[in-house]
């Protein structure tokens, strides 16, 4: 049986995966590894290896868990180094923690019955770019990066999201539509 990478995401209006990747040109001579436009999205939970044959199972509980759950609007505000400046693995754009978002994560962890972590908190994180290591201690100087935005999201569905070829492509399995 084939083994498929799953996880659960929030899709980003197009619109604003176009703009983002627009900001990135500014910082094209850092040696970061920039995301695809078409591969921006906020990942609510990561399901991990399963079966394909488990996949429309996956899928159903996802639906059920969200349809009672109201839409939302996630507030995006910063894009900075992640998870401190002094010590950049990514960029990312953030937000203020969402108390939706929080239950949001749980209800679709409890419906898989996945190990779920209690959140406190839950703060969007949208990975931007990957900071090539390597090459960055090289650097000189290192760049600082925390620019303000304002970006709000409305959160209407989650995708249940297939993930091949390490990340470079991601197939939508189905999106769930929240009440």
């Amino acid at each position: 049986m084939q083994k498929k990478k799953i996880f659960i995401e929030i899709q980003l209006p197009a619109q604003t995966k176009r703009r983002l990747a627009k900001r990135f040109e500014q910082y094209g001579q850092l040696p970061i590894k920039w995301s695809k436009e078409d591969n921006l999205h906020l990942t609510v939970a990561f399901v991990g290896y399963v079966d394909e044959s488990v996949t429309p199972e996956i899928c159903a509980k996802v639906g059920q868990a969200v349809e009672s759950l109201e839409s939302f609007d996630l507030e995006l505000d910063k894009i900075e180094f992640s998870p401190s400046a002094s010590d950049p693995k990514m960029v990312v754009l953030s937000g203020q923690p969402s108390e939706e978002l929080r239950i949001l994560n749980e209800a679709i962890e409890e419906a898989l019955g996945m190990n779920k972590v209690e959140h406190k908190q839950f703060s969007p994180k949208i990975t931007l770019g990957k900071i090539r290591k390597e090459k960055w201690t090289e650097l000189e100087e290192k760049p600082s990066l925390e620019e303000k935005v304002h970006i709000i999201v409305p959160v209407d569905y989650v995708s249940v999201m297939e993930s091949k070829g390490g990340g470079a492509e991601y197939i939508s399995l189905e999106d769930c539509p929240l009440a």
